[in-house]
């Protein structure tokens, strides 16, 4: 099923650390795409199903500058046909000595509506990508482009990105930390108990910063309960 509109919403208000504690509590403990940042630091959070693109070893006969006369060539059929909303996951074998994509490719993404890009290799052109308002994550700059090092071959198939498992439709959730995965099939569960979650530890935070220790608090004990519930009434929460 397609992520809500209230599920989105929820996402984008949640954090990738409170997501990991709340797929943690549902036994999952390999969901953070390790190794990458975000490249422009201003560039808004990131949330929308995955769309997925891998690449293998590339092969001197087969990648050469005119392999991308070919309208099939899978790495430009990822850029025109992954959705509006949707976020494009490249497997890259963690590899950034060549790019995943330049900045023409992450801009035509932008300019489709695609929610965000995410490799665990690199990106050229990124002094160009820095300016865009779009969620582009990545290893490390990387200028050669990418027939150097990379083949691309499939496209929307299940694939590893960051050592982390990515299933066409999974939620992708980007923000200034990095990327968390989360299965399709518990999105809306998790969007719900996170954004829950997240309300709590505003609480939490904000006796914190008022000098109150953490014992009894966090987690809380009945007392604490009872002093979040009339918080929560008070600020309209």
């Amino acid at each position: 099923m397609p992520l809500s509109a209230s599920a989105r919403d929820k996402l984008k208000a949640v954090s990738t650390a409170t997501l990991t504690t709340v797929l943690l509590k549902r036994g999952l403990r390999n969901v953070f795409i390790r190794g990458i940042h975000k490249i422009n630091p201003q560039a808004p959070r990131m949330v929308g199903e995955a769309f997925t693109l891998r690449y293998i070893p590339a092969r001197e006969d087969l990648d050469h500058v005119g392999a991308f006369n070919d309208r099939s060539h899978p790495q430009r059929r990822a850029i025109e046909e992954c959705p509006p909303d949707a976020v494009l996951v490249m497997d890259s074998r963690k590899d950034a000595s060549a790019a995943s994509a330049g900045g023409i490719l992450v801009t035509r993404l932008w300019k489709r509506g695609v929610a965000g890009v995410v490799t665990d290799g690199g990106f050229r052109d990124t002094p160009d990508i820095a300016k865009l308002p779009f969620a582009a994550y990545h290893a490390a700059p990387s200028a050669p482009t990418n027939l150097i090092r990379h083949h691309a071959l499939d496209i929307n198939q299940p694939i590893g990105c960051g050592d982390v498992a990515v299933y066409p439709g999974d939620v992708i959730v980007g923000d200034d930390e990095g990327v968390v995965v989360v299965p399709s099939a518990i999105a809306e569960d998790v969007a719900n108990e996170a954004f829950e979650q997240t309300v709590f530890e505003d609480f939490v935070e904000e006796k914190v910063k008022a000098g109150r220790g953490i014992f009894g608090l966090y987690p809380p004990n009945a007392e604490a309960e009872e002093e979040y519930a009339a918080w929560r009434r008070e600020k309209g929460r």
